[in-house]
């Protein structure tokens, strides 16, 4: 399994051939490395401050029903209110505060102060499902395809997902598969160049031409992972699905040509963090259509509410791979469900 944590030790010496093997023995579990990382790393805490600093309107929302001095009924429904104002959506909310009663019941809470430690003990909980590690290998190249929305923040995510996992040690192959947006072959040119990473690309060629050679150049120059970076688009636009779709076959092609089981082994959906109820509705759109095995959520460092993963977690609890809560290289860190209930209700 490869971690994505922290920096570790050099390992040694191997061929690009053997790095799955390599990471899985290597790198620790998720609990483990989540603890250390946490309690230790000076970058992992700048990142949670910034975290928290991006979430803090929303935290100060729910915090401020908090301020009495008595557990009552008006609390509830005040919590109920806020949830709900922090995107959490129907479901969620209903759940929420169906478990904080019994959990307030259970542990004898006298104050507001205790009911919302409770609070952070049940949203983590919730958030738990969501919270899994990505792994690259056992098969070389792991293909991963990247989808999202127009303005999501995609190309930009799939430039930090290359500076980690290249700062880790893995071959990565970018493919320049969105050819239809103005520029995005250019930006994904630049961010390979900022990560001397190799890229496939073709001017104005067809995404999906594009996506198959770049799995069987991934497999030829035994690399380690090929991030495909598709075309932004709703999932409204119901042709575009199509042509994903399409791109999802065509690249299953190419594994099979490349000896691989699993083509794309990975399909990622970058959603922007600050869009609300409507980020759940591109899961479901996006899931339904390509099967999603992990989610990036971006710009958490704005006026996003945060509430949404709640709502995702309840409703379609995909994995969240990574967050990000800036535009730099290191502003993509893995997902603590523990840390995030706490940024969202300090």
């Amino acid at each position: 399994m490869f971690s994505f944590f922290k920096k570790k030790p050099s390992p040694p010496s191997v061929t690009p051939g053997d790095f799955a093997a390599a990471a899985a023995v290597q790198f620790p579990s998720v609990a483990a490395a989540t603890t250390d990382v946490a309690a230790s790393s000076p970058q992992r805490q700048s990142w949670l401050g910034k975290l928290k600093a991006g979430l803090g309107k929303t935290a100060a929302g729910i915090a401020s029903v908090f301020g009495g001095s008595r557990i009552d009924e008006a609390l509830f429904e005040d919590l109920e209110s806020a949830l709900l104002m922090a995107d959490a959506g129907v479901s969620a909310t209903t759940h929420l505060i169906s478990e904080l009663r019994r959990l307030a019941k259970d542990h004898k809470a006298e104050t507001p102060e205790q009911l919302k430690a409770l609070l952070v003990d049940a949203l983590a909980r919730l958030l738990q499902p969501l919270e899994r590690s990505l792994v690259i290998g056992p098969e070389q190249p792991t293909v991963m395809m990247v989808a999202g929305v127009n303005g999501a923040g995609k190309t930009t995510t799939i430039g930090k997902l290359t500076h980690r996992l290249a700062d880790q040690g893995a071959t990565v192959l970018l493919a320049a598969a969105d050819t239809f947006r103005a520029a995005a072959r250019e930006q994904l040119t630049v961010w390979a160049e900022r990560n001397t990473v190799e890229i496939v690309s073709q001017e104005g060629g067809d995404p999906a031409a594009v996506s198959y050679d770049a799995v069987c150049a991934g497999k030829a120059r035994k690399k380690d992972v090929v991030l495909i970076d598709t075309a932004g688009r709703l999932p409204t636009q119901l042709h575009l699905m199509q042509e994903l779709k399409k791109m999802q076959r065509v690249v299953a092609k190419a594994g099979v040509v490349s000896g691989l089981e699993h083509c794309p082994r990975e399909v990622l959906l970058v959603i922007d963090g600050n869009t609300g109820q409507n980020a759940l509705a591109q899961v479901r759109a996006f899931d339904d259509a390509l099967g999603l095995t992990g989610l990036i959520i971006t710009k958490l460092d704005g006026t996003a509410k945060g509430g949404v993963l709640a709502a995702i977690a309840r409703e379609r609890p995909i994995p969240v791979y990574f967050i990000g809560v800036g535009e730099k290289l290191e502003e993509l860190e893995t997902f603590n469900a523990r840390e995030f209930a706490q940024a969202l209700l300090q």
